[in-house]
């Protein structure tokens, strides 16, 4: 006994026009406007994390190259008296052409040349203007050799490192009239 039953499809037949299966269709579409929503916010969501990515790679290199530049500062820094001490010694020593003396400023020469190739650059302002960011006022005078406002002796002479401040001059300068 085999019967055959004849299934029919309960949409065939049916006009969508009458509206009768707008109801699952709607609901399709409305799907679809939300995982065309969630796209767009994932793919904004990794456009952002690029972004910030990216800047952090650039802010990391940037550090990185900085603490390159100022890696030497410390010992730098610690040298400033060895130079300081030579020169007041030269200083002192006018008189005397010695070998004593012609050692002392060879290897003053060399100890500013190895300085000067690890980024390090004496600040000695004498006669030009007072500049707040470079040097430290020690005292003012009345002078008339130098225009007011201007360095008229350096007590000890400042330094930068990479354009970056070490240690300023200290500096006398010339009273305003």
């Amino acid at each position: 006994m085999m019967t055959t039953e004849h299934q029919t499809d309960p949409h065939q037949g049916e006009s969508v026009e009458g509206g009768a299966d707008a109801g699952p269709l709607d609901a399709f579409e409305s799907q679809i406007d939300e995982l065309k929503a969630e796209l767009a916010k994932l793919s904004e969501d990794a456009l952002r994390e690029r972004a910030e990515l990216d800047n952090q790679r650039k802010r990391l290199a940037r550090d990185l190259e900085m603490a390159r530049k100022f890696a030497n500062e410390r010992l730098l820094s610690e040298l400033l008296p060895v130079i300081d001490s030579l020169q007041a010694g030269l200083a002192a020593a006018v008189a005397d052409t010695g070998a004593l003396r012609d050692g002392m400023e060879l290897t003053l020469k060399q100890l500013l040349k190895v300085t000067s190739d690890n980024g390090l650059v004496m600040v000695d302002p004498v006669g030009q203007p007072f500049n707040p960011e470079h040097h430290q006022a020690m005292s003012v005078v009345d002078s008339g050799d130098h225009a007011p406002g201007h360095v008229v002796q350096v007590y000890q002479k400042g330094w930068l490192l990479n354009e970056r401040l070490l240690r300023p001059a200290l500096v006398v300068v010339a009273r305003d009239a």
